[in-house]
Order: structure tokens, then C-alpha cells, then sequence
């Protein structure tokens, strides 16, 4: 079975690559997930807190006067709770590419522009294959509007196309006015790839401290749902591969993706879950079902069920709104 498939141009031997995650932090673990049968993997993100700590300066104004007001110690990590400097970063990223033979897949968080190009290019300088653009910001501002906040995404895209070589993707929310538009312009910018969906992570409050919590809760099945959509609404629009994340657990919600249009799926919480083994299982399990269907490779399924080629279109629109609530008992 030909599980082969090309993301952001690069040859991956299937379509599972390794999300970001802290699975990526030690090359040991690098190395048994490419042992496990990923295609590829994403390097867990370089932030900006983490480049401007390693200004002493900066450090010591950001715990000035913390200990007047308990509440603000919790806002950023130290210096301290950083596993890496940038620079161990980069360190590290050079030896997972020497030491798999995988793609390697880097993956930034920046807050200025500058960040974002100068870290692109010593990424691409330590040997990443590929740049993913983790942009993660909540609009809250109200003085802002939502044209502002996209021409953001668009100049940091820019900016980095210029700056390096590498094909670059984008990891996405989907909380756009008008996503197929943004997507689309993404595209005609130069994205090489689209990442459907990164996930806000959601603080709690503790009811006896009277302080907000963080919270990292695993995506859900069902949240696999929003990508599939999305990709097989944006896959006859957009030139740029697609990926898919959130939700992403078993070889069904690997075939109904590729179906749908995407070039590649995203694998995080079931590693975290169920361990990097479950790569296998996938596989295994894809295989089967294509022998069973008479498919011969990825390619071959690739796209069936996009919003074009779908038999009833309007499924990955309005029309089926009203029916599935009809058809609800």
C-alpha cells in the first residue's frame, strides 16, 4: 500500500506527522516516534518570552515589585521554568535533524516582527525542512478591528517569506470574520501550507486561591470535525497543502481527512493519550481499510470528498443545518 504523500513540498513516506508537542523536546523521543512510523515532526514552539529572557535586563523588570502583588507572579513563567534558551533551542533543533530521518519541522511563536525573521532564518540556518507559524493572539483589544488583526497575519507571513528558503505553513483558529476569505489571501501571499486548527487553550479559576488557573485539557474527538470541514470547503481554493489538527485519534478520522482534501494530519493528543505505538496501529488499521476498498494509495482517495467533488456540496454548508436538526430524536 502506497501510504506516501507531499506536504509543504517535501516527500513524507504517510500523512501522520508528529504535532507540536512535548514529545519533541528530547531527540530520544524524537527518535521513537520516527521508530513508531510518523512521517514527520513538528518541533514544539520557540516563544518570544523565551528569545527576550535571555535579556537580563528584561528579566529583572519583569519581577520587579511581583512580590507587592501575589497575582502577578503567575502571568509568565520565570526564567527559570523555560526548559531552553533560544539558543539551546536551536542547539537542539539542529541535533533532532541530524539525528532522524524524518522532515523536521520547525515551529514559532513570536509577538514582533523582528522576532518572527530573525528566528525564521537561524531556524532554517540550524536545518529545519519546513517553518510552521504558530500565531496565537486573542483579540481583545476593541480599538482594533478584525481587518487590522488579519493584515498582522499577512505582514508576518510576509516578512518571513522574505527572509528565508523554506516552505512555510501557518497554524490557524477558526474564529475569522471570513475564513475561506483569509485563507485564500494567506494563499496568494506565498503560505505553503495551512494548519487547520490551532486551539486556544481556555484558563480556569480556583475557587479557594481566587486565582486563574492555566489548563491544558486534550482536544476531544469530535473537535475533528472543524478541520474536516474547513479543509474540504478550502481544498479546490487554495493552492497551499492542508493540514489537519484537533481531534485527530483513530485511522477513520486520518481517511475522512484525507478524503476531505488534506494533504497531511496532525497527531498530538492521541500520542499524548495512548502513546507513540498508536502511530502503528493507524497505519496498520489505514491499510486494511483501503485493501478492503480497493484503494492502492493516499493519493488515490485524496480530495474525493471535497466540497467539489462531494456528491451533495451543500453538506459542508447551509443545507444540511436544518436537517440534522430535524433528524435529531
Amino acid at each position: 500500500m502506497d501510504m506516501s504523500t507531499k506536504y509543504l513540498g517535501l516527500d513524507l513516506k504517510n500523512p501522520l506527522v508528529a504535532a507540536a508537542s512535548p514529545l519533541s523536546r528530547e531527540v530520544s523521543s524524537v527518535r521513537q516516534l520516527e521508530d513508531a512510523g510518523v512521517g514527520a515532526v513538528v518541533i514544539h514552539s520557540l516563544f518570544q518570552e523565551q528569545i527576550e529572557h535571555e535579556d537580563a535586563a528584561h528579566d529583572h523588570f519583569m519581577q520587579l515589585g511581583t512580590e507587592s502583588f501575589a497575582e502577578a507572579l503567575s502571568y509568565f513563567p520565570a526564567q527559570a521554568d523555560y526548559r531552553r534558551g533560544p539558543e539551546q533551542h536551536l542547539d537542539h533543533l539542529t541535533a533532532v535533524t541530524k539525528a532522524v530521518g524524518i522532515p523536521v519541522i520547525a515551529s514559532l511563536n513570536c509577538t514582533s516582527t523582528g522576532g518572527w525573521t530573525e528566528y525564521a532564518k537561524k531556524m532554517q540556518d540550524a536545518g529545519a525542512d519546513a517553518l510552521e507559524l504558530n500565531i496565537y493572539s486573542i483579540a481583545t483589544d476593541p480599538t482594533i478591528d478584525a481587518a487590522a488583526i488579519e493584515h498582522r497575519y499577512v505582514e508576518i507571513l510576509r516578512g518571513v517569506k522574505r527572509t528565508v528558503r523554506l516552505p512555510v505553513s501557518v497554524k490557524l483558529t477558526p474564529y475569522f470574520s471570513s475564513f475561506a476569505n483569509f485563507a485564500k489571501r494567506l494563499d496568494d501571499e506565498g503560505a505553503d501550507g495551512l494548519v487547520l486548527f490551532n486551539r486556544f487553550h481556555q484558563p480556569d479559576i480556583d475557587l479557594d486561591a481566587l486565582e486563574v488557573v492555566p489548563q491544558v485539557v486534550l482536544s476531544a474527538p469530535h473537535e475533528m470535525r472543524m478541520p474536516l470541514r474547513w479543509i474540504a470547503i478550502l481544498d479546490p481554493l487554495v493552492k497551499a497543502s492542508l493540514a489537519a489538527t484537533t481531534g485527530v485519534y483513530t485511522s477513520l478520522d486520518v481517511l475522512k481527512l484525507l478524503m476531505a482534501g488534506a494533504d497531511a494530519t496532525q497527531l498530538c493528543a492521541a500520542l499524548l493519550r495512548d502513546g507513540v505505538c498508536t502511530t502503528a496501529r493507524i497505519l496498520d488499521e489505514m491499510g486494511t481499510w483501503m485493501a478492503d476498498h480497493e484503494y492502492e494509495s493516499v493519493q488515490q482517495l485524496q480530495g474525493i470528498m471535497n466540497q467539489r467533488s462531494c456528491p451533495d456540496p451543500a453538506a459542508f454548508e447551509r443545507g444540511q443545518y436544518m436537517k440534522a436538526l430535524n433528524a435529531y430524536a
